[in-house]
């Protein structure tokens, strides 16, 4: 069933605008009659029939509200090196599927795309849109927020996670499942920052910055990973230990 989200607080009568009204009436043809989902900007998941449909507006009334809670236990923020090309809407495409809360671009020593002013600005909207589609077909109760390009110190400035991890491919100590299992053992993981670095990895620098900052750097394991996927590899790995992918 369609999901769609409405920035409106939950009433039994509601509408649905703009782009999302043209889907539905051009792109789904739905017609009165037709059921379902939305969830509103007070994060309540409901129902909902259509009543009445043109391509600029679409009037539904809700049915019933959903109880089932499609969000996971752990607040998860992946900070991502940006990455060049589809990399990043890939990467922020199938971070919000898998349950990301946010996703902050950082701008990185070893970045090798620069973006400044306008085009970091245009960049973020295009990869909001991204995130809200993701958002619409993972049947999420939010819409993640794609926050603004930021510098490594920007980025730790602003995250004061319980728990913040840093992958780094030359620790050699300590995995990431031992990570989680010390923030689970002193009751820490509520909220996760998870920095992942760009393709030309994270610098001496910026690890410093963020083991000053709490962050704790840990082992994805034995191989080199990409950076498109060295952060879904560490989610799906988050969410497992947390028991977020099943029993």
């Amino acid at each position: 069933m369609h999901r769609f989200f409405v920035p409106q607080l939950y009433n039994e009568t509601m509408t649905i605008e703009g782009v999302d009204a043209r889907h539905i009436s051009k792109v789904l043809r739905m017609q009165p009659g037709a059921q379902l989902q939305i969830v509103s900007d007070d994060g309540v998941s409901a129902l909902a029939e259509i009543t009445a449909i043109d391509s600029e507006c679409v009037t539904v009334h809700c049915l019933e509200k959903l109880a089932e809670s499609h969000e996971p236990a752990v607040r998860l923020i992946l900070a991502q090196g940006l990455a060049k090309g589809e990399k990043m809407e890939f990467i922020i495409q199938k971070a919000v599927e898998m349950g990301a809360y946010s996703v902050v671009p950082v701008a990185m020593e070893h970045s090798v795309v620069r973006l400044d002013g306008a085009k970091a600005a245009k960049k973020v909207e295009r990869w909001q849109k991204i995130a809200e589609s993701a958002a619409k077909q993972s049947k999420r109760d939010i819409i993640p927020k794609v926050q603004p390009v930021q510098t490594m110190a920007q980025m730790l400035a602003a995250n004061d996670c319980a728990t913040k991890i840093i992958a780094y491919e030359c620790e050699d100590k300590k995995s990431l499942k031992a990570a989680l299992k010390e923030a689970q053992a002193k009751g820490a993981l509520t909220d996760l920052l998870l920095i992942i670095g760009p393709e030309g990895g994270i610098s001496e620098a910026e690890l410093d910055a963020a083991r000053a900052a709490g962050a704790v750097p840990v082992s994805l394991g034995r191989r080199i990973l990409r950076a498109e996927t060295a952060g879904l590899v560490a989610i799906s790995a988050i969410f497992y230990e947390t028991g977020d992918l099943g029993d």
